[in-house]
């Protein structure tokens, strides 16, 4: 069955607007684990925008199912990570003039950094996924790098208009999909993933899991982050 982990760092967003303790994205991790969420993920930014320390050793000490820590590279990240030991170490470029996460690591240009995190992470037992953008050549330099998953990036999928571009984006998330799966990685997908794009992406049946956050926090503010959870489960039945 397709998992899906709920990103809650929009819960802490609006937390952060203003400084006060409320809403509790723990809170919201454990609602969204009750209506049948598989992990709960979290991007610890560098400038910790919104996720804050304090977050993730809580989450780290009740999430039921998985915990994904989304993070970049700096050290203050990757210390704190061996410290929390999450579930799986999503790995993703960062930028702090973005709003969000703009496109995959690109592991041409990773040097010698990305490769020591990777075996610093796995030396504390940590499993380790690489955001990458749906290419074979990023899918197998994931492979080589020793990752245990991939994370394909979906957001030119979600934005584009075009049926044909629709269609081109989604034959390369299918294509790296099934590559990864012949070198035996896990296969996540995630970013821009909403309630009207998410059925032709669940239908990849190579994918595992799939991340999804802005949208179902967007529809908690209307309809409670319980059913907002649940809609989406069922939106991704195959």
């Amino acid at each position: 069955m397709l998992r899906l982990s709920v990103n809650v760092d929009h819960v802490a967003t609006l937390r952060q607007a203003r400084g006060s303790n409320y809403p509790d994205p723990v809170t919201a991790a454990l609602l969204a684990e009750l209506a049948g969420a598989s992990g709960i993920t979290v991007h610890l930014r560098e400038d910790r925008r919104h996720i804050q320390e304090r977050d993730v050793e809580l989450l780290r000490r009740t999430v039921k199912t998985k915990l994904n820590l989304e993070m970049g590279l700096s050290e203050s990240v990757v210390k704190f990570a061996l410290k929390v030991r999450p579930d799986l170490a999503t790995l993703v470029p960062e930028k702090r003039e973005e709003l969000t996460t703009e496109g995959g690591l690109d592991l041409s240009k990773s040097g010698d950094r990305l490769p020591e995190v990777i075996s610093l992470l796995h030396d504390a037992g940590i499993a380790v996924s690489l955001f990458i953008n749906p290419t074979p050549n990023s899918v197998k330099k994931a492979h080589k790098l020793n990752a245990d998953f991939v994370e394909l990036h979906t957001g030119l999928y979600a934005e584009a208009k075009d049926p044909s571009q629709i269609a081109e984006e989604l034959e390369k998330i299918a294509g790296s999909a099934m590559l990864a799966k012949k070198l035996e990685l896990g296969v996540n997908a995630g970013h821009g993933l909403n309630y009207e794009n998410v059925r032709e992406i669940a239908m990849i049946k190579e994918i595992d899991e799939l991340s999804i956050g802005h949208s179902i926090i967007s529809r908690s503010c209307l309809v409670g982050i319980q059913e907002a959870v649940r809609q989406m489960l069922k939106l991704m039945q195959r």
